[in-house]
């Protein structure tokens, strides 16, 4: 074990003495190790990016209040995120060159970052639905927003005219019919925004990232446990997180295909998450939430769209790239799926009112 995770952990209050730690996960925000005490307990200690969250004692006010809410709903240990406090009852330490944070490991589970079958991509539903369902009745307000207008589309497209009216590279020229697109669909932006200031939907606790491997399965029978990465739990829209699970789960390609052949929205991968979502929210959604979930999901993928395509004309300075118009290859690929989605919105409807 490295000195400076024995030093960080000695500030918590861990059941045993931690033998070992190593690098887990595939996050590229924090740093996560996995800790292996000397009893058999693990823990998963993290490093905070500050960079990215500059607020950590708020984002950790988010993170506690809605893991005590769930456990006072479900008090399985299995069913969320467990923080464990330092000597003086901070869930943060300050210290060896950083910010750090110690959780309980969830005994035998797994975490998938691709599913292996439909039944995988239902289950993540389950996950998130059944978060949305413990969270009920949770006051969304009194949580902090940790990335101001993570999932505030008009916003993003303000960013986007900027960065078009900038062009620092002259990168405009090379996606003419892409920034059309986009611009043709700017009228789109503000509609769930709208529809929450006219009261018809509510402020919910939102996760923000509601990718496949943010829920944890259990190894044995593969059925959802909790939702893990709270980093971005904040107040927000049902609709957004349905919608950006169906923004890259119901794809029929990797985000980045250069080949546009291949991307197309797959209807049966949205029934089955529209099923295993809204039957896990346990009829807590409106009526409203449920006929706006496909625009949920049109927005939350124009919307990281119109974010690749700025990104790309600023110079690729958000997103990390591995091959030259990397960002302008996931626009396409967004812009691709949203087009079969306009097609096919009344059957979206139908079906997520059906369930």
């Amino acid at each position: 074990m490295e000195q400076i995770h024995r030093s960080v952990l000695s500030n918590f209050a861990l059941v045993s003495k931690p033998l070992t730690s190593e690098r887990y996960g595939s996050g590229h925000i924090n740093q996560t190790f996995l800790v292996k005490c000397e009893n058999g307990a693990c823990y998963i200690l993290q490093k905070i990016n500050q960079r990215i969250f500059t607020r950590p004692d708020l984002l950790m006010h988010n993170i506690c209040a809605v893991c005590d809410h769930i456990a006072s709903r479900d008090p399985d240990p299995r069913s969320h995120m467990t923080v464990v406090s330092t000597a003086d009852g901070s869930p943060l330490y300050f210290g060896g060159e950083g910010c750090w944070r110690v959780y309980e490991f969830v005994k035998d589970s797994i975490c998938l970052d691709k599913a292996e079958s439909a039944e995988d991509f239902y289950q993540s539903a389950c996950g998130f639905g059944n978060f949305q369902r413990m969270l009920s009745d949770f006051d969304a307000s009194i949580l902090y927003e940790t990335i101001k207008d993570f999932h505030n589309t008009p916003k993003r497209y303000e960013n986007f005219i900027k960065a078009l009216e900038k062009d620092p590279l002259g990168r405009a020229k090379n996606a003419k019919e892409e920034i059309a697109f986009a611009l043709s669909r700017q009228k789109y932006a503000s509609v769930c925004t709208d529809a929450y200031k006219a009261g018809k939907l509510p402020l919910r606790v939102t996760h923000n990232d509601t990718k496949l491997n943010n829920v944890l399965l259990d190894k044995t029978t593969r059925k959802a446990l909790c939702v893990i990465d709270l980093d971005t739990v904040m107040p927000g829209l049902s609709v957004n997180d349905f919608g950006d699970s169906i923004r890259f789960g119901a794809s029929s390609a990797v985000e980045d295909e250069p080949d546009l052949r291949k991307v197309r929205f797959v209807p049966k991968l949205y029934s089955t998450y529209a099923k295993g979502f809204i039957s896990s929210c346990g009829g807590s959604l409106t009526q409203d939430e449920l006929r706006m979930l496909p625009w949920g999901a049109i927005l939350m993928t124009l919307e990281c769209g119109v974010r690749f395509l700025a990104d790309y004309i600023e110079g690729d300075v958000y997103f990390h790239i591995s091959k030259p118009e990397h960002n302008l290859l996931r626009a396409r690929t967004q812009f691709k799926l949203v087009r079969d989605m306009e097609e096919k919105l009344n059957w979206m409807t139908e079906t997520a009112l059906s369930f």
